[in-house]
């Protein structure tokens, strides 16, 4: 019985819209490694190890995977078992990078998948006699648009981390450690419906001026202001990730006032998501609003990033990337603002674009809480 999370004519209608993609971008070929490209196409999980797996494809080339006789069965358990693709097994002594060329003959322009090392990358144009150029371009075209699958597993993923955060206000108290409240954070991500946990920010104090602070034995302190910031892959392998900022106690007025500003920000990005929009004018959007209130340099990342089987992927919701918003993409909205030595704040939700706006797939209270 399959595991898969989707039906396989959805795969098949991925693996068609990719090859039709790199015909459009004249590529003869592509190789894809393990990661979010080939689990996206067929379904396949896993790492890149010093054993070669890849799909192999083209316009005018049927998908074959390459694949470690040891790791067959797993690989025939996806997509690739139900639509029947061709699979070249090997085994250890053998050379599989002759199985990737025989794949796909005579070809002249060839892309790679941006997750494959060099480990594989540099013996295959060796033997290939090319110069790979990355795929990316190509591939995620197909995973940036979201079809209805997608979406309602981005969904549930959503539900599942709001109703995390809607209990941290258990957890978080003056006298225990971030490291203690990020371990009661990482067990309620599994309970609540995740099947893994991709991380847990817990920033308290001057640690919340880190965007990306992970965890430490720091105590917390009343009147801390604390950013948890939160995601793990529900069992289709689509991801959540949702930041809210709490306080620890009663908030000075500065902070209050400043974290208000901030969730206004937040909230003009949203209402700027729709078709035709571009990357760009989102993320200006967050971004003329803390400016506005003087606090535009304490501002110190991108708005948002695209969502999937990746947490973070195209498209990128940052300054200067004219990328035009079509239905279907899915992204964080996640403006923040860091002050040194002191405290940091940051507000996130996933939305996707919608005919006539987004959907905003966290709900969980955008404004400061007070624990």
């Amino acid at each position: 019985m399959s595991t898969l999370p989707f039906p396989a004519s959805v795969y098949a209608a991925r693996l068609d819209r990719a090859r039709a993609l790199a015909s459009s971008a004249g590529l003869d070929g592509i190789v894809v490694g393990p990661g979010p490209d080939l689990q996206y196409l067929v379904g396949v999980e896993g790492d890149t190890i010093e054993r070669l797996t890849a799909l192999v494809f083209g316009p005018d080339r049927e998908p074959t995977i390459i694949v470690p006789r040891m790791e067959l069965a797993k690989v025939r358990a996806t997509a690739v078992g139900e639509l029947g693709l061709a699979v070249s097994d090997w085994v250890d002594g053998e050379d599989p990078y002759a199985l990737v060329a025989d794949a796909l003959g005579r070809a002249g322009r060839l892309g790679v998948s941006d997750a494959l090392p060099a480990l594989h990358v540099v013996p295959l144009a060796e033997r290939l006699d090319v110069r790979f150029e990355l795929a990316t371009p190509v591939l995620r075209e197909g995973r940036m648009i979201k079809d209805a699958e997608e979406v309602a597993e981005l969904r549930r993923a959503g539900e599942a981390i709001d109703a995390v955060h809607r209990r941290v206000p258990e957890w978080l108290r003056a006298g225990r450690t971030e490291r203690e409240v990020a371990a009661d954070i990482a067990e309620a991500i599994v309970s609540e419906g995740h099947r893994s946990v991709e991380f847990v920010i817990v920033g308290s104090g001057p640690h919340g001026a880190d965007p990306h602070h992970e965890v430490s034995d720091r105590v917390i302190e009343d009147g801390d202001v604390v950013v948890v910031d939160i995601g793990g892959a529900v069992p289709s392998g689509y991801n959540s990730d949702s930041t809210r900022t709490y306080v620890v106690g009663t908030p000075s007025d500065e902070a209050a006032e400043r974290i208000a500003v901030l969730v206004r920000a937040q909230q003009a990005a949203v209402d700027a998501v729709r078709p035709g929009a571009t990357a760009e004018q989102v993320d200006a959007a967050a971004r003329t609003v803390l400016a506005e209130a003087g606090l535009g340099d304490a501002f110190l990342h991108r708005t948002g990033h695209g969502i999937g089987v990746s947490v973070h992927e195209e498209p990128y919701i940052a300054p200067g990337n004219d990328l035009v918003l079509h239905e279907g993409m899915a992204f964080s909205i996640e403006p923040g603002i860091y002050f040194a030595g002191e405290w940091g704040a940051r507000i996130e939700d996933i939305v996707v674009v919608t005919a006539d706006g987004c959907e905003r797939l966290n709900v969980a209270p955008h404004g400061l809480t007070e624990v």
